[in-house]
């Protein structure tokens, strides 16, 4: 009995110190730069829970916040066409209580303008933020909560080894090399490639009239047009909109707001009237509702894209329906900098009408 007692004693000495150790590597290591920023980083494309480190490890003065649909900027390139010095913090999927929640941590460490892709669709209802699965607030906050989560991930803990070993100078180039290819997620060398397009992309394989074509055929298929309108209703839509934008920019006024509706293909506005006009009229009188709102307060700026005909009936400039190509990154860009398509405060629907009247007449090319 007493061996046994002893052993156990044993053990459980054996898996605390286990425990302690594989917190304190983590701490030495930081993948995530949450205490200390270091020259040597690499970065993860995990966003959700990269932002949390490069909000604390990076200096910037402009967020630059999105869905999918802003994912592959590069912020380099905002920093070249802006003049700003930017982090890039765009979420695949995300949702405004996400998004807003992650821009109030940035303003908080310095963010003094914001660039933001507002799409309908993050406004649809989710999780409150203090109960997301998918975006631990703690460890944006840093808390005590937030801190032991980070310490005591043993996924975490993998990282900090692997980025441990390579440290060591005989295995540093050959494991940089190997680590887009093994599961681990801080494989990337350079904060600028977090989920950017290589440089070498085919950009005409992955962008291109026909596969627009066929996500269009896709979402207005009778079986799967429903889910165009999945999640969408308007006074929940309008209710969250006022929470998380508004709510955002009226306790900001120090901060610039550079708000863009992102340049859709027409074909996403044109589906929603073949197949759910039911949820185009709510994308159309929520947007009607955000730009009359957003354009009431000093401290915002509101651009909308979605009806330059030279790019969005242009369906080679699109990978589906919504996912425009890394050229069109770049347009707007240049959009954005000009103030070409801002839109008008004593006007703000004008853009809209124009929209809305591209969609009544359009004719999807190939069909009668």
């Amino acid at each position: 009995m007493r061996a046994t007692f002893t052993s156990l004693k044993r053990l459980l000495l054996a898996s605390i110190a286990f425990v302690l150790g594989a917190a304190g590597l983590t701490f030495l290591v930081d993948p995530l730069q949450l205490f200390r920023p270091s020259r040597s980083a690499f970065y993860s494309d995990d966003t959700r829970v990269q932002n949390a480190g490069l909000i604390r490890s990076q200096s910037f003065d402009t967020a630059f916040m999105g869905t999918s649909l802003a994912i592959h900027f590069r912020q380099s390139d905002i920093d070249r066409a802006l003049g700003v010095h930017s982090l890039k913090l765009a979420m695949t999927g995300s949702n405004s209580r996400q998004q807003a929640f992650v821009l109030g941590q940035a303003i908080a460490r310095g963010a003094r303008r914001v660039i933001w892709e507002m799409d309908d669709f993050i406004f649809v209802d989710a999780a409150d933020i203090e109960a997301d699965p998918y975006l631990s607030v703690d460890l944006y906050r840093g808390t005590a909560k937030g801190i032991a989560s980070y310490l005591f991930s043993a996924a975490m803990a993998k990282e900090s080894l692997f980025a441990l070993l390579r440290s060591v100078p005989p295995l540093q180039g050959p494991l940089t090399r190997a680590a887009p290819f093994l599961p681990i997620k801080f494989a990337l060398a350079d904060v600028d490639d977090i989920y950017a397009l290589p440089r070498d992309f085919d950009i005409a394989r992955e962008y291109n009239a026909k596969k627009t074509l066929a996500a269009f055929a896709y979402i207005t298929s009778p079986v799967r047009s429903r889910f165009l309108g999945e999640g969408y209703g308007y006074d929940a839509m309008v209710g969250h909109f006022e929470r998380d934008a508004v709510g955002l920019v009226a306790r900001h006024p120090e901060v610039i707001f550079d708000v863009y509706f992102p340049p859709y293909s027409i074909l996403q506005f044109v589906a929603m009237r073949d197949a759910s006009p039911a949820t185009l009229k709510i994308v159309t009188d929520l947007t009607a509702v955000i730009a009359t709102r957003l354009t009431q307060h000093p401290n915002v700026r509101l651009h909308d894209f979605r009806a330059i005909k030279a790019v969005t009936h242009d369906l080679d400039n699109y990978g589906d329906v919504i996912h425009h190509s890394p050229v069109v990154d770049a347009m707007v860009l240049k959009w954005l900098a000009s103030g070409e398509y801002r839109v008008d405060p004593k006007a703000p629907l004008r853009s809209l009408d124009e929209l809305k009247a591209q969609v009544e007449v359009y004719r999807v090319p190939g069909l009668p």
